[in-house]
């Protein structure tokens, strides 16, 4: 086949494209993508070694080097498509896979091919969320999440391990995990909108009571990291279903179109005259 007529294959990386990840990649963002990165990695030695707490203060690590690489790239304006691609698979590890194993080697061992499954499920499930982000990144509304952001997830899970570690019922605990990481997987890979603070400038004017809360917060956070980790968590996860029921519910019938009664397919007893003198408008 003449080469000048050969259909274009569409997987094929363009020699630009080849050009442009030759010149190199920003190094400031995608540093604390490998911080992000190596405190997921640390999480499960962690995990593996049988120091829970450890392992899910890594996590929480993780969870402020993602918030962190994304700002620096837009502060700086160093976005790219290659600090897009690391940092989900930086986020597959360190809000997927350690997460799930912590909660697999913390509660779930005692239900054997249930409890991995259940992990398992955590885990594909929010690569399903990561790969579906990356498709619709340039399509889907800025101010809502299409489904539980999964370092929501992951901060929810570990949040729970810091409150009741060594406080639980062995038979509570191994239940209200294992129903805890099934509703999680459950909502990443829905359809229920999560309101997102990605567009909210820190640089504007706001207002003063504002400030206040955020002052106040932060000296909860300081004192009881614990229990403020998992009351706003378990607070974002909850507001997306009670949410989506509340604009359900006001949402009218038959998307705002009128409903149809049985007086709408009762003759009228005044016809208009035709309009052609030979068929009438009811007729049609």
């Amino acid at each position: 086949m003449n080469r000048r007529f050969r259909p274009k294959d569409p997987t094929r990386v363009s020699r630009f494209q080849r050009e442009n990840l030759k010149k190199g990649v920003y190094i400031l963002p995608n540093l604390f993508t490998s911080a992000g990165l190596l405190a997921g990695f640390y999480s499960i030695v962690a995990t593996m070694n049988g120091q829970y707490t450890y392992a899910a203060w890594a996590v929480v690590v993780s969870l402020f080097c993602d918030g962190a690489d994304g700002r620096v790239a837009r502060m700086t304006r160093t976005t790219s498509r290659f600090g897009v691609e690391y940092d989900s698979l930086a986020d597959l590890v360190a809000f997927g896979v350690a997460p799930a194993l912590l909660a697999y080697q913390w509660a779930l061992i005692p239900y054997g091919k249930w409890g991995w499954s259940a992990a398992f499920l955590y885990v594909v499930c929010g690569a399903l969320r990561l790969a579906r982000y990356n498709v619709q990144i340039d399509n889907i509304e800025s101010v809502t999440f299409n489904g539980l952001p999964i370092p929501v997830a992951a901060t929810m899970v570990v949040s729970t391990i810091l409150l009741f570690h060594g406080q639980l019922d062995e038979n509570v605990k191994h239940v209200a995990v294992l129903v805890m990481i099934f509703v999680l997987a459950l909502l990443m890979v829905s359809n229920v909108k999560f309101i997102s603070f990605k567009q909210m400038e820190i640089r504007k004017r706001k207002p003063f009571t504002a400030f206040v809360g955020v002052i106040l917060l932060g000296v909860f956070l300081v004192n009881e990291p614990a229990i403020g980790l998992f009351s706003l968590s378990a607070i974002y996860v909850a507001h997306g279903p009670i949410r989506s029921l509340i604009l359900w519910r006001k949402k009218p019938a038959g998307n705002g179109a009128p409903r149809a009664t049985d007086d709408a397919f009762q003759e009228d007893p005044n016809p208009e005259p035709p309009l052609d003198g030979t068929q009438n408008p009811t007729d049609r």
